[in-house]
């Protein structure tokens, strides 16, 4: 199956390559980033996770791509949209819902790779795929990832605010928000 590549004034996302597994472990160590996670990612889970984003590939035909810029095979991190595994109020079976996250290096911060790469994906997510919806979450405290997630357009429900099932009742990161934005409320800006 060919993975598409999207491009943006400033960014390209692109398929996976093997070069981009040493930094994509960097990335998942750095205690900075996974800051709103519940810890860092050793390699063993680095690569588990690469695994599982090349099988939605496979799959969909769509998932998480690695940012770079175009014309060179740095890694920025990643920018995407796949459907999450777990079970909550708004995935249901008969109708998988399509998540989209980012994770940057820190350098890469501030500069708005994040929201350009998201649009991006928005765009493939509403214009290509068909999707209705798509929603991002994360935990409260995440003030960077929920400045992005507005500025993108998503609206953010305190009635769909949920415990995420897959941490222990009483873990100080289990609190998740929700923010949903609708096909008819994405705004193609690049």
């Amino acid at each position: 199956m060919q993975i598409p590549s999207l491009r943006g004034p400033r960014l390209l996302l692109r398929p996976w390559q093997d070069t981009d597994i040493d930094p994509f472990v960097a990335l998942n160590a750095d205690p900075v980033v996974m800051q709103h996670f519940p810890s860092v990612l050793s390699r063993d889970e680095t690569l588990a996770s690469l695994a599982r984003i090349h099988a939605h590939f496979a799959t969909h035909g769509y998932g998480v791509w690695v940012v770079s810029h175009p014309g060179e095979a740095d890694f920025l991190g990643f920018v995407g949209i796949y459907h999450p595994t777990f079970t909550a109020h708004f995935t249901r079976p008969e109708a998988p819902c399509l998540e989209i996250a980012w994770r940057l290096v820190p350098a890469a911060w501030g500069k708005g790779y994040a929201t350009e790469g998201a649009r991006l994906s928005l765009r493939h997510a509403f214009s290509v795929l068909g999707a209705d919806e798509v929603v991002s979450l994360t935990v409260p405290s995440n003030e960077r990832s929920r400045a992005v997630m507005q500025r993108l357009g998503m609206q953010h429900s305190p009635a769909d605010d949920f415990d995420h099932p897959r941490l222990p009742e009483g873990h100080p990161l289990r609190r998740h928000v929700l923010y949903r934005l609708p096909r008819s409320r994405f705004v193609d800006v690049l």
